[in-house]
């Protein structure tokens, strides 16, 4: 597969984007990184600290104050801007606040020529994916969402600390919505390769957890902002993660936010489901199988979306 380069644009250079751009450089994953933000003097700020940073990190990364002119030939656009979530907000509040946002960041890109990749972090982030999708005109491959990627990194850290295991030996899903109707796919989730269920056949005593880990993982974000103001450092490396298997073509399946047409019997709405990731974006969502319990739950979490989505369809 032919690719223009390695270069990458950061929309928003909040705690979250500015976290996204460290990660960048130290792990060196992009040749180039472009740092667009209205406060063009923390830019500047954060573009000379980090290239003083650069040398010690894995592989040397340019980082330059960016335009929009400069998306015309990126592989990766990354959107971190929007209004923040505020104590006591839900995600879906800032629904119509930031779709409006969208509308001169996403003109603004798609006027420049971008044709590579969006990737969308700002909340809610299934809707302003959607939102991304609709401004841009690209193909949905090409518009992806964090979605539950940060979710399930909390379950799989949860679920690692319950059963004293290293988090890569912990295979368990989030799915849906990035907020409070999200699923926990139990049905499938492994523990060192063991199903969940015989896990907790042979380990009684951890059966109270379930409930108690469902409930920390739905509500981390809320317990993070309540403490500190924002959450940034998770989603950033959850980002990176993305950004990697789309750079380095990897080919992983995560728990991305996709554009459903007809997977898991839902069409035209974005929310977070496992999709093969590479080079050319979101390539394939894979049908996870649900049992009842996850159907019925899944099916609640996509229409909160689409309700959400309906809202703003005047926007268009």
């Amino acid at each position: 597969m032919s690719k223009k380069g390695n270069k990458v644009v950061l929309v928003g250079n909040g705690a979250v984007g500015a976290s996204y751009a460290f990660t960048m450089v130290s792990q060196g994953v992009a040749d180039e990184l472009f740092i667009i933000d209205i406060n063009e003097d923390k830019v500047l700020g954060d573009v000379l600290d980090l290239n003083h940073g650069a040398p010690y990190a894995m592989s040397p990364v340019k980082v330059k104050a960016g335009k929009y002119e400069d998306c015309s030939d990126a592989d990766l656009v990354v959107i971190c801007a929007g209004a923040p979530q505020k104590v006591g907000e839900t995600r879906l509040d800032l629904v119509e606040k930031n779709a409006k946002i969208y509308k001169n960041i996403i003109t603004s890109i798609m006027d420049s020529g971008f044709d590579g990749i969006f990737l969308i972090a700002a909340n809610p982030v299934d809707i302003l994916t959607y939102v991304t999708l609709k401004y841009s005109g690209l193909p949905k491959h090409k518009v992806i969402g964090s979605g539950t990627i940060l979710d399930t990194a909390r379950f799989r850290h949860l679920l690692s600390e319950a059963f004293e295991v290293a988090p890569a030996s912990v295979h368990a899903n989030i799915i849906g919505e990035h907020g409070d109707s999200e699923v926990p796919v139990w049905s499938s989730a492994t523990i060192a390769g063991v199903p969940l269920y015989e896990e907790l056949k042979n380990n009684p005593e951890k059966a109270h957890l379930i409930d108690e880990i469902y409930v920390k993982t739905r509500d981390a974000a809320y317990e993070i902002i309540q403490a500190k103001g924002a959450t940034y450092y998770g989603v950033a490396m959850g980002l990176m993660h993305i950004s990697k298997a789309i750079l380095k073509n990897q080919n992983v399946v995560l728990t991305v936010s996709s554009y459903l047409e007809g997977e898991y019997g839902h069409t035209g709405v974005y929310t977070g489901v496992p999709t093969l990731i590479n080079g050319e974006g979101a390539t394939r969502i894979i049908e996870t199988p649900l049992n009842e319990d996850e159907k019925e739950k899944f099916e609640k979490s996509v229409n909160v979306l689409k309700q959400m989505q309906d809202s703003i369809d005047y926007l268009f």
